[in-house]
């Protein structure tokens, strides 16, 4: 490939690549549309516009669908609670630290929005917001990748993947962090192109933006090695090179001088101790099981099949999206600890390479055979099929993606909860009722840390967990642990304790020791948040999620 910096880029013959001319010259007059007048190339010209918007449009409309059907999980609570304290908040500045474990960049744009009052649903239509970003950066992506109809597709993939759907409509790291992690590749692209020096410092600063948003997307800084180590076709000049990390590092560089600043360098360095310590919290098959149906998987399906089909045109653009495709899927395979949204960065690359197929799947051929067999001329009848059958072959992927998508976004209250699908049944009305018929002051046990955060999020009162180690090398260090509960029931230092079905569905260790300290101390049900749900029969009946005790010595 000859790569020149000029402003006319030349690209390999690729079916589905549109070559980019010189822009026309303002003298030279609008061009005629096929009907002889300007009218069809200015209809031309809003075509991929109407449709981004109309794409964008429905991204939005199932991000902020039933927004607030259910309330913060943990992770939620965390973040918000922080973005609550970095502002001000006096009802969460007791209870979250404003350094905890990750960066700060998104916890500061929350701010604004949390500074008085509680407001879950604002920071959620923030990440809503966000979320409709990043499909407009894969549409960016694509296009420049491989032509605007492949740029169309991958955003309308994105646009109703249930993966990316369900994690930007929580207040997480997560889908932030893919907006900027797909700009670094849109970034990069543009380097590899035009050679241009501003691009190749450009994707380390928004590489950097990437890490300082959550600081796990460093392992995409290995993706970027290996396609250029596979690569050998793309220039790479050392000095721009080290520019380019340069940059990287001193973007990233705020959060840790920031925690030295406030005098909180210790608290990072102890959860990367705990983090290279936890034990496995899923089996090695959790992403194989949970990942690929949640991207969908006939877009799986096309975006593998694509590399297949379309492998005599192969050239650096499939390196560079499997490779950093590569990089999130092997490290966190290999990590022991899992999450749902962990393999988030992946969405971009599938969702282009699937559209790659979908626009270019070699059908001509195949209709020809089809058309010989029965008995018809095989020349004009598949030219003339070929954009109905793409149409409804991208109608049915879409569907298949829509529609869970769909039932997601409207699921009823249920009494299974996988982190970081979803918020939690029970948990913000529990949170209230505490708030609203506890004495200030009141000190809750839970049987979870997760719990414990959604208690002081919701309830604004002290929540300690059961379950959290004594041992520093086997918890997270922003907990607090409570090395012998008994003795502070027994000396009227706690004054609830919460059961939730969840907790419970993780650890029946610590479920049956919590019930343990209920029936020695008295405990006495005092408000129970239930959800509906099925007896053995299929009858409706109510399940309990959460149960609040009073307990007394």
């Amino acid at each position: 490939m000859s790569v020149t910096g000029s402003s006319v880029e030349e690209v390999e013959h690729d079916p589905t690549t549109v070559v980019l001319h010189p822009a026309t010259s303002p003298s030279a007059g609008p061009r005629s549309g096929p009907d002889g007048s300007g009218e069809g190339q200015r209809q031309r010209r809003w075509a991929v516009p109407s449709a981004l918007v109309a794409i964008a449009a429905l991204a939005l409309l199932i991000r902020v669908w039933r927004l607030d059907a259910l309330g913060f999980n943990s992770d939620e609570a965390v973040y918000a609670g922080q973005a609550a304290s970095l502002a001000g908040n006096p009802n969460y500045t007791p209870f979250f630290p404003v350094f905890r474990a990750h960066p700060m960049l998104f916890q500061a744009l929350l701010s604004p929005f949390f500074r008085t009052g509680e407001a879950d649903v604002a920071g959620r239509v923030v990440v809503a917001v966000l979320g409709v970003a990043t499909v407009l950066a894969v549409h960016l992506l694509g296009a420049r990748l491989y032509g605007r109809p492949v740029g169309l597709v991958a955003a309308l993939l994105v646009a109703v993947m249930p993966y990316h759907v369900i994690v930007t409509r929580q207040v997480l790291l997560d889908g932030p962090m893919v907006l900027f992690a797909t700009l670094t590749l849109y970034c990069l692209v543009r380097f590899v192109q035009s050679q241009q020096a501003l691009w190749y410092v450009a994707a380390g600063g928004m590489l950097g933006l990437t890490m300082l948003t959550k600081e796990t997307s460093v392992v995409l800084a290995g993706g970027v090695y290996a396609f250029l180590a596979l690569t050998p076709t793309v220039r790479r000049p050392v000095r721009l090179s080290l520019l380019a990390v340069a940059a990287t590092a001193v973007v990233f560089a705020t959060h840790p001088v920031s925690q030295a600043l406030a005098g909180h360098s210790r608290t990072g360095k102890s959860y990367l101790v705990w983090q290279l310590f936890r034990r496995p919290n899923h089996s090695m098959s959790f992403y194989l099981e949970t990942v690929p149906p949640a991207m969908g998987l006939l877009v799986v399906a096309a975006a593998a099949g694509g590399l297949w089909w379309l492998r005599r045109h192969r050239s650096w653009r499939e390196t560079l999206l499997l490779s950093w495709l590569a990089a999130p899927v092997l490290f966190f395979q290999l990590w022991p600890v899992k999450g749902f949204q962990y393999l988030l960065p992946a969405v971009a690359p599938v969702a282009v390479l699937a559209a790659r197929a979908l626009t270019g799947m070699p059908l001509p051929q195949r209709l020809g055979r089809l058309f010989r067999r029965a008995g018809r001329s095989p020349g004009a009848g598949p030219a003339r099929m070929l954009p109905t059958v793409r149409a409804a072959v991208l109608a049915v992927v879409t569907l298949s993606l829509l529609v869970p998508s769909w039932n997601a976004v409207n699921r009823a209250d249920n009494a299974t909860f996988l982190a970081g699908s979803g918020g939690v049944p029970g948990g913000r009305e529990a949170g209230r009722w505490v708030a609203a018929n506890t004495p200030a002051g009141s000190v809750v046990l839970t049987l979870g840390p997760s719990m414990a955060n959604i208690i002081q999020y919701y309830g604004h009162r002290r929540s300690y967990g059961l379950s959290v180690s004594p041992n520093p090398l086997r918890r997270n260090p922003s907990y607090e642990p409570l090395p012998n509960p008994d003795w502070w029931l027994r000396h009227n230092d706690l004054h609830y304790v919460v059961w939730d079905s969840f907790s419970a569905g993780r650890s029946a260790f610590f479920a049956e020791r919590l019930m343990v300290l209920i029936r020695r101390y008295h405990g006495r049900v005092v408000h129970t948040e239930y959800v509906d749900g099925t007896d053995p029969t299929g009858a409706p009946v109510p399940v309990p999620v959460v149960i609040i005790y009073e307990v007394r010595p």
